[in-house]
C-alpha cells in the first residue's frame, strides 16, 4: 500500500507534464521519458513484456490529480531526464502489488477479508489499527406507521485518541427482484437522503461513533435488509440490519373464482385489500405458524408457491413431505393463479357493526359511513384477527364484496374447529343476509 501511495505522489508531480487524455500516445511518452524507444509494433504490449501491464499504468495515472499543464506543449512537455529512471523504478514493482484500489472519491481496499457479508460486524485492518462496524444479529420488528432505529456503531482496535473523519452510507439490499436503494449518505454533520426515504430518515448519534439510522413513519415497503457502511480513508467496513414489519399472510382469490389473477393483477388485488404481495420469507414464516392452503398463489418475486402442513392426495400427493411447494417463476401476464398477500398490523380498529337489520353490500357501506368509519378490507380483517384477537361468529360484508368472519376460539356452530378467518365467498350483493365489518382510524 505504501508503494501505491508513493506512485500516487510522484505521478501527481508529473501530471502537469503528461496529458493522460491522449491515452494512445502514453507508451511513446513514457519511453521518451525513460530514454528508451519502443518499436511502433510494441505499442501497449511493449510495457506488458517488460512486466508492467498497461492497465496498471493507466489506473495509476488516472488516479492522480490534474495539475496545470507545463508551459509550451499543453500537457506533453519534455520531462527532465533525471525523472525517467525514477518513473521506471516506480512503475516496475507494480506487478507485485495485488491490484490497485478502485477510486471513486474514496479509496476501497481489495482485501478479500475486509467485507462482511453476514449479520453482525465487519472489521478491517489498516496501519495496525482495526476498524470494526457493529450491528445486531437479531431481526428488528416494528409495525407500519411507527418509527424505527436500525442500530449501527463503529470503533477502532486499539482505540484512537483523536476523532477521525468518516463517511457513512446506508442502503437497502436488493431482494425479490427489487433493485438496491440508496437510503442516506453522511459526511460529518452533512447528510443526504434519497428516493422514498427523503425527509423520513436521519442519523441518530446518541453516543460516540454511533451512526444508527432512524426511519420515521414506516411503510410496508420499508421491510427488508439494510447495510451500514463506514468509510475511513482507505478502509470501508459494514454490517447488516434486518427490519421486518409485523403482519399476517393470507390467500386471496378473485371474485370470479380460483386462478384468475396474473402477476400484475395480483399486485393490485393485494393493494386494494390494504396489503402487498407476500415475499417467500413471509409465506415460509406463515407456514411455520400453521398456514395450510392447497391453491397456488403469486409471491413478490413473481414465483408461484403454496404452503402445505397436512399432506394429502389433492395437494401434491402423499409422497411429498410438508413444506412450501413451488411452481417456480411464471410469466407475469400469461399465467394466472391466486395471490398470497401480506397485511401489516393495524393502526385502527376493525369491529362488527351492531345493526338491527341485515344489509345489502351498498347498505353496509353506508352504515359504516354513518358510524364514522369505512367498510373494512380483507387485509384489515385478517390483521384484526391476528393481532387484536377479533373473534366473532357473525358473517359480515367486506369492501371487496366478500363475506367473512374471524374466529380465534373455535366452538360448535361456528365453522371448523380451528382458528382462522372463515369465508362465504362473494354472494349476491343485493342479498340481505349479512351484517358488516367496519374500520375506523384511531
Amino acid at each position: 500500500m505504501s508503494m501505491i501511495r508513493s506512485v500516487a505522489v510522484e505521478c501527481a508531480k508529473l501530471r502537469n507534464q503528461i496529458d493522460l487524455d491522449h491515452a494512445a500516445s502514453l507508451p511513446t511518452k513514457l519511453s521518451h521519458l525513460s530514454g528508451s524507444k519502443l518499436a511502433p509494433s510494441q505499442g501497449h504490449n511493449g510495457f506488458a513484456e517488460r512486466g508492467v501491464p498497461i492497465w496498471q499504468l493507466h489506473a495509476t495515472f488516472s488516479a492522480c490529480p490534474r495539475l496545470p499543464s507545463y508551459p509550451g506543449h499543453p500537457g506533453a512537455a519534455a520531462v527532465p531526464g533525471a525523472m525517467g529512471p525514477l518513473l521506471l523504478v516506480l512503475l516496475y514493482p507494480l506487478p507485485c502489488v495485488s491490484g490497485l484500489p478502485f477510486y471513486n472519491g474514496f479509496y476501497y481496499s481489495n482485501n478479500p477479508n475486509g467485507w462482511n457479508l453476514g449479520n453482525g460486524h465487519g472489521e478491517g485492518i489498516f496501519n495496525g489499527v482495526k476498524l470494526v462496524v457493529e450491528t445486531p444479529e437479531e431481526t428488528l420488528f416494528s409495525h407500519r406507521g411507527a418509527n424505527a432505529t436500525l442500530p449501527c456503531r463503529y470503533h477502532y482496535e486499539p482505540a484512537l485518541l483523536s476523532p477521525r473523519p468518516v463517511r457513512v452510507k446506508w442502503w437497502k439490499l436488493s431482494e425479490n427482484g427489487a433493485p438496491e436503494q440508496d437510503v442516506l449518505v453522511a459526511i460529518g454533520p452533512r447528510h443526504r437522503s434519497f428516493g422514498d426515504y427523503r425527509g423520513r430518515v436521519r442519523l441518530r448519534r446518541d453516543g460516540e461513533r454511533q451512526v444508527s439510522l432512524q426511519i420515521r413513519g414506516l411503510r410496508l415497503e420499508d421491510s427488508g435488509r439494510y447495510r451500514c457502511e463506514v468509510i475511513d480513508g482507505l478502509e470501508d467496513e459494514s454490517g447488516l440490519v434486518e427490519l421486518e414489519l409485523r403482519g399476517v399472510v393470507f390467500p386471496y382469490q378473485h371474485p370470479r373464482g380460483r386462478y384468475q389473477l396474473n402477476f400484475h393483477e395480483a399486485q393490485r388485488a393485494c393493494v386494494e385489500q390494504d396489503a402487498v404481495v407476500a415475499s417467500f420469507e413471509q409465506l415460509f414464516r406463515a407456514w411455520e405458524e400453521g398456514l395450510d392452503w392447497c391453491n397456488a398463489g403469486w409471491l413478490q418475486d413473481a414465483s408461484v408457491q403454496y404452503p402445505i402442513t397436512r399432506v394429502r392426495q389433492p395437494c401434491g400427493g402423499l409422497g411429498l413431505a410438508p413444506g412450501v411447494r413451488s411452481y417456480g417463476p411464471r410469466h407475469h401476464r400469461l399465467h394466472r393463479y391466486d395471490a398470497f398477500c401480506f397485511a401489516p398490523a393495524l393502526r385502527g380498529q376493525v369491529y362488527y357493526l351492531e345493526h338491527p337489520e341485515k344489509l345489502t353490500l351498498a347498505e353496509a357501506e353506508e352504515a359504516c359511513r354513518e358510524d364514522g368509519a369505512h367498510i373494512a378490507k380483507v387485509g384489515q380483517l385478517f390483521a384484526a384477527w391476528k393481532f387484536r384477537g377479533l373473534d366473532r361468529c357473525d358473517a359480515g360484508w367486506l369492501a371487496d364484496g366478500s363475506v367473512r368472519y374471524p374466529v380465534v376460539h373455535p366452538r360448535p356452530n361456528c365453522g371448523l374447529l380451528e382458528p382462522g378467518v372463515r369465508s362465504f365467498g362473494f354472494p349476491d350483493p343485493q342479498g340481505r343476509e349479512y351484517g358488516v365489518y367496519c374500520y375506523r382510524l384511531r
